[in-house]
């Protein structure tokens, strides 16, 4: 049996190219004591694993050159050398990337596909839904009545985080997307009170057009100008959570700051980064409050599915380009 696996072969400079990955083929793994051999059936590609292709210090270990990458997955355990996990149980852990992944069992974690979809585990009930939960209201101190600005808001965690102010009570919620299509799924499927294309004028102006009276809280995807628009726009007290400034990623050199800072003076105005690895004690809540509006229809959620892993890397660079709708899987 063969198990296809994608190595990293040099770190990209720039944005990546096809030369720096390879699909290598491998054997497939043997279990050891205490692992469980799973074959993936759903893969997650993400804008973090850009940083991670890089050597320079973050808070996630770099990819190591010539072997396989990861990432988040889902799949059934096909053997077992484990105290707790069956085959034929379905798991999610962080061995993507590949079609066969032999993991420790402490890493793995059972879920239920005649509760959701397995695919959902990857996004609207996995890390990036529980992303958009932790960033909202807890790092961004989200309340009732806020008015919240979301960039990058029709992605799998933007979109989210739009849904979740709407059913905690938002005063309006306002989305940035890159296409007119977008736009209008934020708005007609989604429930955001306005949202524009960030391509169709200065974001700083169509910001200020969808929220005359300012925003209260602005969850930020994206960086660069979206980052500046929003501290022009946050009223007194205002907070901003930086969860990732996919407009950056690729540059050779360092991107300029906001020229604005100074409005955080006379706003007291907060900006905060967090990692979602630091909420996972919200976990229990999350899933008890969100995946009942999931099962209801009351959140709704959008995945853009790529067929097979030889696509696993186009799927990323998708994902880098904004190609996607909702969250980005690939189907094996």
């Amino acid at each position: 049996m063969i198990n296809r696996e994608w190595h990293l072969l040099s770190r990209p400079v720039g944005w990546p190219k096809p030369e720096d990955f390879a699909l290598v083929e491998a054997e497939v793994p043997t279990p050891g004591e205490g692992q469980v051999l799973v074959r993936n059936k759903y893969l997650s590609v993400d804008p973090y694993m850009r940083g991670r292709m890089s050597a320079a210090k973050s808070y996630a270990a770099p990819y190591e050159l010539g072997k396989a990458m990861q990432g988040g997955a889902v799949g059934e355990v096909v053997a077992s050398n484990a105290e707790g996990i069956s085959v034929g149980d379905h798991v999610l852990h962080f061995f993507g990337w590949r079609e066969y992944a032999a993991i420790d069992a402490k890493n793995a974690v059972k879920v239920d596909p005649a509760a959701a979809p397995l695919s959902t585990y990857l996004g609207v009930l996995g890390m990036t839904g529980l992303t958009a939960y932790a960033g909202l209201l807890r790092t961004a101190s989200f309340k009732e009545g806020d008015s919240v600005f979301v960039s990058g808001a029709a992605g799998a965690v933007g979109s989210q985080v739009g849904q979740i102010a709407k059913l905690k009570g938002a005063s309006r919620v306002i989305g940035s997307a890159g296409s007119d299509e977008k736009v209008k799924l934020l708005v007609e499927e989604y429930g955001f009170d306005a949202a524009f294309n960030y391509k169709n004028g200065p974001v700083a102006e169509q910001l200020r057009e969808a929220a005359p009276d300012g925003i209260d809280v602005y969850f930020d995807n994206v960086g660069g100008d979206h980052l500046e628009a929003a501290i022009g726009s946050l009223n007194q007290g205002g907070r901003i959570a930086v969860c990732g400034m996919i407009s950056v990623y690729n540059n050779t050199e360092p991107a300029p700051g906001p020229r604005n800072l100074t409005r955080l003076i006379q706003t007291r105005g907060r900006i905060e980064g967090f990692l979602v690895g630091d909420h996972y004690d919200l976990q229990p809540q999350f899933v008890a409050e969100v995946g009942p509006w999931v099962a209801s229809g009351r959140l709704k959620y959008r995945e853009t599915v790529v067929e097979g892993i030889e696509n696993n890397l186009e799927a990323f660079l998708g994902v880098l380009r904004g190609d996607n709708t909702g969250k980005m899987i690939v189907k094996l």
